[in-house]
């Protein structure tokens, strides 16, 4: 397979492949929000991401909500990051859907203001998603995933109100020099590859693209389509790229499927060839590597190590 070499500035060592911080949680070591935490607890908890190999990091707002922080905190952020040495390719969004029936409208302007606040850090991209809340269920499962969540409206006025809705956020990123993307979760209006084909496609705007995080999909205890298959109709759309896997077993007698976290190289995706496909298709996006369970944060780790190693190969 011929793939297309990155910029001239990306090599395999200096493609964009961050860390989640969700493997710190929301809380400081004294138990309060790290939200609200003096900067050197957030200087710890980014120190050990450097420690761990990383370059680069992505404020996920289940841990700092970068939209929420005046000035003068997010001067101290910027400080921050400077210190651990750690740059920021994207800013993701977690459960702070436009959509929300509750709270939408409240999620959006905080969405606006994430976009502003982002940009005055130099991030060149945001990503959102429609998941929601968890339900009390979901929050007392073993893994969230096996239990229903959310599920969007998908009647034709409601769903014309969210791509209109990301569409005001995507010409609010073209105005600052950005782009967005737009998370793939199950039963949202992004919610297997197809639907989420169409849904960008109403939101019809070129600063808006895919996050094609399907992950969220091969977990799930329910029929899925063949990987490559779904990655042949999201790649040519993605501009950011959470990546994680799980492996994934099917019992056709009874219908039992079972399947649990585990580092990239050894799930149901094959990332070696899904990488080389998206940059042969002309992905040029930054990467994301998140794991739920067991030490997420040596996983992840090993992930970005993983993720250099094919870049090598395919860059070489």
């Amino acid at each position: 397979m011929t793939t297309t070499p990155a910029p001239p500035t990306w090599t395999a060592e200096t493609w964009p492949v961050a860390a989640a911080m969700l493997a710190f949680g929301s809380t400081d070591s004294r138990g309060g929000p790290i939200q609200d935490a003096d900067p050197e607890e957030w200087a710890r908890q980014l120190r050990l991401v450097r420690r761990m190999g990383f370059t680069e990091v992505d404020p996920t707002d289940t841990w700092v909500r970068v939209g929420d922080l005046e000035d003068a905190r997010l001067e101290d952020f910027r400080a921050v990051l400077a210190d651990a040495g750690l740059t920021i390719p994207a800013v993701s969004t977690s459960r702070r859907s436009v959509m929300d029936p509750e709270r939408g409208e409240e999620y959006l302007a905080y969405s606006h203001r994430l976009l502003d606040r982002a940009a005055a850090l130099d991030v060149p991209l945001v990503s959102f998603g429609f998941f929601q809340a968890f339900t009390p269920a979901q929050a007392e499962a073993l893994w969230f995933w096996l239990e229903p969540g959310w599920q969007d409206d998908e009647s034709p006025e409601v769903r014309a109100l969210a791509a209109s809705r990301i569409r005001e956020l995507a010409e609010h990123a073209a105005s600052n020099g950005q782009q967005i993307t737009l998370e793939m979760y199950e039963d949202t209006y992004v919610g297997t590859c197809d639907s989420a084909v169409a849904f960008l496609a109403e939101v019809d705007h070129p600063a808006c693209g895919l996050n094609p995080d399907i992950g969220n999909f091969i977990r799930l205890h329910r029929p899925i389509e063949p990987v490559p298959q779904m990655l042949e109709k999201v790649l040519p759309h993605a501009n950011y790229w959470h990546v994680k896997n799980y492996l994934r077993d099917e019992d056709p007698a009874t219908g039992t499927v079972t399947t649990f976290p585990v580092p990239m190289d050894m799930g149901l995706i094959n990332y070696r060839t899904a990488i080389a496909r998206a940059l042969e298709l002309g992905f040029r996006g930054a990467f994301l590597c998140e794991h739920y369970g067991s030490d997420s944060l040596g996983v992840i780790a090993k992930n970005q190590a993983y993720v250099r190693e094919v870049l090598a190969t395919l860059l070489d």
